[in-house]
């Protein structure tokens, strides 16, 4: 199952699919749109790295929530074998940035139809650095949410409201063997630097 990697990895999985959505069709003509992940402070324009120009879509993660519906059984399972399973569910919100509202409009038709035509990332389509099993999938959907809860996640943001729309991605599990609690538990208790472990 993925790694410590995991929420990294599908962060990466959503970029990399709609900048191949975006390569094979280009929302604007004449300009290259980017999808990138991005921080709370990049929200400010002053704080942007240089590579991070207009036309893009950022995505942005907001929110880490335990899948409840499975979270039980997880436990289960790690209590008989010992590892950590971390079922989660990951919150995005994916905002389009462009010179006008009809090109933001644009991106976000785009971006909102690419994920649906491919909605589960499997195999390929997720990021290799998480060690995924070939039998894992991330499910990205618009989850229930209300157009308060939306506005009130830009309140601890440094811009004022933009449109955007909220993917999850469920069920990401991240699992974690045995040893390395092992050898973070002999590290708290020698003070001996524990090696790393891949």
């Amino acid at each position: 199952m993925a790694d410590r990697l995991g929420i990294e990895a599908v962060g990466l999985s959503v970029v990399r699919l709609l900048n191949l959505c975006f390569e094979e069709d280009q929302p604007i003509s004449g300009s290259r749109t980017k999808a990138v992940l991005m921080r709370t402070e990049e929200f400010d324009i002053a704080n942007r790295p240089d590579d991070m120009t207009l036309p893009m879509v950022s995505i942005f993660l907001y929110r880490i929530d335990l899948n409840r519906y499975t979270r039980a059984g997880w436990s289960a399972v790690g209590h008989q074998d010992g590892d950590i399973h971390l079922p989660l569910d990951l919150h995005f919100l994916l905002t389009p940035w462009a010179g006008n509202a009809e090109f933001e409009y644009r991106l976000l038709g785009h971006t909102m139809t690419c994920l649906e035509r491919i909605p589960i990332l499997s195999g390929p389509l997720l990021y290799p650095t998480a060690g995924w099993q070939p039998h894992e999938a991330v499910q990205v959907c618009i989850p229930e949410i209300t157009t308060e809860d939306l506005m009130r996640t830009f309140d601890s943001l440094p811009v004022n409201y933009k449109l955007s729309v909220p993917y999850l991605a469920r069920v990401v599990r991240i699992e974690a063997r045995d040893t390395d609690t092992d050898i973070l538990v002999h590290h708290m208790q020698t003070g001996v630097k524990p090696e790393v472990t891949q």
